[in-house]
């Protein structure tokens, strides 16, 4: 196992605060006692890791969730010499997993999570937006997770998920996105217009649409763009048209929407066109 870490650096929203993301593979790297300032919740991925916390050691294997309050001094390194260690982990403010409870800060009196659901789900938004930091999917995502985690496994009381009037909401913030496509207002903005909070405004969106706001607007987009390729623009030039990073990013979306690349869709029409 090569010893490998790198970091991204997502934003949550347009202008929103960062939120940093590590992706580490180690054989025999041991940290120092150190803390942090955010929230440490990691994902196990592979091999095992001993982290010694609070006055004990606990021992992670694949499929944990990791939780480290902030300010607690711990370790972390491999479990034997030989297996190495692999994880996900993403550093919070706490902020982000009080949102959608009745506490300031959530209490884990486990640092070790079992929940394969939820640990799925952090993986794979971790992993993808690693790999495209796009503002409002990280928006989206990462505080839905997190809120999740609060209130399945902390001490922290659920706040009411009933949203008066969730229809009306919907559809104003469906509207915003829709009106500024290539650069969406930040979910944070919305709410406090509406006098919401961001767990607030997400519930009600995804109860009415089914979707989370990031996914609908990545619908929208492809919509969007389908159109313009059809009027023969490259799929270049429609990515960067309707608002996704670039083509890439608009080939992931269009295959999630359509089936097929933007590329073969624009050859497909092009060819029935001529025929």
């Amino acid at each position: 196992m090569a010893e490998q870490a790198r970091w991204t650096r997502a934003r949550l929203g347009r202008c929103g605060p960062p939120l940093d993301m590590l992706t580490a593979r180690f054989e025999k790297h041991v940290y120092a006692p150190h803390t942090h300032a955010e929230f440490s919740i990691g994902v196990t991925v592979g091999g095992a890791e001993v982290i010694a916390y609070r006055g004990g050691h606990i021992r992670t294997g694949p499929g944990a969730i990791v939780v480290l309050a902030p300010g607690e001094m711990h370790t972390g390194g491999p479990a034997t010499p030989a297996e190495g260690y692999a994880y996900r982990a993403l550093y919070a403010d706490p902020t982000l997993l009080a949102d959608g409870t009745l506490d300031a800060v959530p209490h884990f009196r486990n640092p070790v999570v079992d929940d394969p659901e939820l640990a799925a789900a952090i993986r794979q938004a971790h992993a993808e937006l690693a790999a495209c930091p796009d503002p409002l999917e990280a928006e989206t995502r990462l505080p839905w997770l997190l809120t999740a985690l609060s209130r399945r496994h902390s001490t922290a009381r659920p706040a009411r998920d009933e949203i008066p009037g969730a229809h009306g909401v919907s559809l104003r913030v469906r509207d915003r996105l829709a009106d500024e496509l290539t650069c969406p207002p930040s979910l944070a903005d919305l709410a406090a217009d509406l006098g919401l909070s961001r767990y607030q405004l997400l519930r009600a969106f995804r109860t009415t649409m089914g979707v989370p706001p990031y996914a609908w607007l990545a619908q929208y987009r492809v919509n969007r763009a389908r159109a313009l390729l059809e009027a023969g623009l490259r799929p270049a030039e429609a990515a960067t048209l309707v608002g996704f990073a670039d083509q890439a990013h608009l080939t992931r979306w269009f295959r999630r929407v359509l089936g097929v690349t933007p590329a073969a869709y624009r050859n497909s029409v092009q060819d029935a066109a001529r025929s």
